[in-house]
């Protein structure tokens, strides 16, 4: 289900369509209305189900994926994937510099910034910038964030 509700979010933030649900947040728990994941402790909609199409891509298939520049230099790869406040992928955290996992770090790319494409069976990220340049970028801490 959290697959599902992953796809959902990023396939509808990648091609721009909206939410066709509005959730209204209920409860000392809610934290947000509108369309997207209600955040709390219970939901406020029947139950349904979304049917994702073969153009549609799914989280986990972003997560791993290089990261290239125009001159299709590997500059970094998708580590994780940001919804914010329940409703829309705001970024995508991308691991750069570093070697076999020493010293890399973390940065959080707008997701229009990014451009996608499936490269004869191996999705690859496009970014216009180079690997100096992401690595002078505002840096992400995992351990910042509440648990």
């Amino acid at each position: 289900m959290k697959t599902i509700i992953l796809a959902a979010a990023v396939s509808l933030s990648i091609s721009g369509v909206a939410l066709a649900q509005q959730a209204a947040a209920t409860g000392a728990d809610a934290m947000m209305a509108g369309p997207g994941i209600t955040m709390g402790t219970a939901a406020t909609m029947p139950l349904k189900y979304v049917e994702i199409k073969d153009v549609d891509l799914v989280a986990s298939k972003l997560v791993g994926v290089d990261i290239y520049n125009k001159s299709n230099e590997e500059v970094g790869e998708i580590s994780d994937i940001v919804i914010g406040d329940g409703k829309s992928v705001i970024g995508i955290v991308a691991s750069v510099g570093g070697f076999l996992g020493l010293g890399e770090s973390y940065v959080v790319i707008d997701p229009a910034s990014l451009a996608l494409a499936n490269d004869n069976g191996t999705w690859k990220a496009y970014v216009d910038t180079n690997k100096d340049d992401l690595s002078k970028a505002p840096k992400f801490d995992y351990s910042k964030l509440k648990k």
